[in-house]
C-alpha cells in the first residue's frame, strides 16, 4: 500500500475544511464591513463623488460573499493537501493577504485613508499573486479559484484611486459637512 489516504479520506478532509472555512472567511468579511462601517450609510463615504466606473452598490455584499467563500474553498483544497511540498508558506500567504484586505476596509472607510489604502491595496495586489503562484505549485485548482478575486481587486485598486483623485480633499476628513437648518 503507497497511499497515504484513499480518495475518499482526501475529499471528507477537504469538505470539512470548507465546512469550517468558507463561514470562517465569510464571517471574517462580514465583520471587517461591519466594523469599518463600509459602503452606503458612512456618510463620509456618501459625500463622496463617486467614480463613472463604481459599480451599483448592492453588488458589493453579493461580490464579496462569493469571493470570500470562493477563498474559503481554495484554502480547503490547500489545507486538504497535508504533506504536499510548499504548503506551509501558501498557508502564510494566505493569512498575510487576507489580514490585508481586511485591513483595507479599516483604512479607507474607518480612517478615510484614500491614498493610504491605495498603497495597501497595491501591496494586497501583490500579496494575491503571490498567493495565487505558491497555491498553484501545491495544487493548481486552489490558485484557479483565485482567479475571480484577483480580477475583482485590481477593479478595485482601479476604483481606489479613480476615488482619490476625484476626491482630493476628502483624505481624512470625518463625515459629511453638518447641514444647517435656517428658520424663516
Amino acid at each position: 500500500m503507497t497511499e497515504l489516504a484513499s480518495p475518499g479520506q482526501l475529499r471528507a478532509s477537504y469538505l470539512r475544511w470548507a465546512l469550517v472555512l468558507v463561514p470562517g472567511i465569510v464571517l471574517l468579511g462580514f465583520l471587517s464591513s461591519a466594523i469599518s462601517g463600509s459602503g452606503q450609510g458612512n456618510a463620509w463615504f456618501d459625500a463622496l463623488t463617486k467614480p463613472l466606473t463604481y459599480p451599483p452598490p448592492q453588488v458589493f455584499g453579493i461580490v464579496w460573499t462569493v469571493l470570500y467563500a470562493m477563498m474559503g474553498l481554495s484554502l480547503a483544497v490547500i489545507m486538504a493537501a497535508r504533506g504536499a511540498w510548499g504548503r506551509g508558506r501558501a498557508v502564510i500567504a494566505f493569512i498575510v493577504q487576507i489580514l490585508l484586505n481586511l485591513a483595507w476596509s479599516l483604512l479607507f472607510f474607518a480612517a478615510h485613508k484614500i491614498s493610504g489604502a491605495l498603497v495597501l491595496i497595491g501591496v494586497l495586489d501583490v500579496a494575491v499573486m503571490v498567493t495565487m503562484f505558491l497555491f498553484w505549485r501545491v495544487r493548481p485548482l486552489a490558485a484557479g479559484l483565485l482567479v475571480p478575486y484577483l480580477a475583482w481587486i485590481l477593479f478595485a485598486t482601479l476604483l481606489n484611486w479613480q476615488f482619490l483623485v476625484a476626491n482630493p480633499n476628502a483624505e481624512g476628513q470625518q463625515g459629511a459637512p453638518a447641514v444647517q437648518r435656517i428658520e424663516l
